[in-house]
């Protein structure tokens, strides 16, 4: 019976909520521990829409910008060649002008210097992205701990209840305790989600850049 009546009464709970209470409310009613999640989750933005920008400005396509670097290449213009690396941007032009400017190295020098500025350039391509994937694995944590806090505060009330123990007060104080953990659930798959869409961004342009860079070392053996 006393089960039956705090499910009614958290059943009753649930339906006023949703009449009255606002995801503002619902945010206060989580407690302090809401604050971090509140902070992650805008990190977590800040970081997914910085990330992409600068991702998407790398994901450019090489192919006319190697067709350039190519013609000039051949013509024996490598001033031209430097020039126009220099006029774009991207890790790719970066790469290659590294390789232009070792012209006339063994080829394996040329091929470590772009492979070393490839380097680089990935590093700073996935800078940011241990950040979030530890934000998506923390604010589910987080909103665990709140959780927990909050049951252990719900159970001192009760204990410091004199005579029966309302439901109401149980499942009230289960209910509020819960949010934090639905908010951390939130912020950690939303997280999780941008952070693999983001490595997967990473990933093609690290093939355009392994393309381009054995594009120009084929460049470079081509009888002239």
């Amino acid at each position: 019976m006393v089960l039956l009546q705090i499910a009614q009464d958290t059943t009753a709970i649930s339906s006023g909520a949703e009449g009255s209470l606002s995801i503002i409310d619902l945010v206060f009613a989580g407690g302090p521990v809401m604050i971090p999640i509140a902070l992650l989750s805008i990190l977590a933005i800040y970081f997914f829409i910085e990330r992409l920008l600068v991702i998407n400005k790398a994901n450019q396509d090489p192919d006319a910008f190697m067709g350039r670097v190519k013609e000039l290449v051949l013509r024996g213009d490598i001033n031209g060649a430097k020039l126009l690396c220099s006029q774009n941007d991207t890790p790719i032009a970066r790469m290659i002008e590294k390789g232009i400017s070792r012209i006339g190295s063994p080829l394996k020098t040329i091929e470590t210097s772009i492979e070393n500025v490839g380097k680089i350039e990935i590093f700073k391509l996935e800078k940011n992205l241990s950040t979030l994937a530890t934000i998506a694995g923390a604010t589910p944590m987080i909103g665990f701990l709140g959780t927990v806090m909050g049951m252990v505060q719900a159970f001192i009330a009760i204990s410091q209840e004199e005579g029966s123990v309302s439901p109401k007060l149980l499942s009230s104080g289960i209910y509020t305790a819960m949010i934090t953990t639905v908010a951390g659930l939130m912020v950690g798959i939303i997280a999780y989600l941008a952070y693999n869409f983001l490595v997967t961004r990473v990933q093609k342009v690290v093939h355009k850049m392994e393309y381009t860079s054995v594009d120009f070392i084929d460049l470079l053996q081509e009888p002239r």
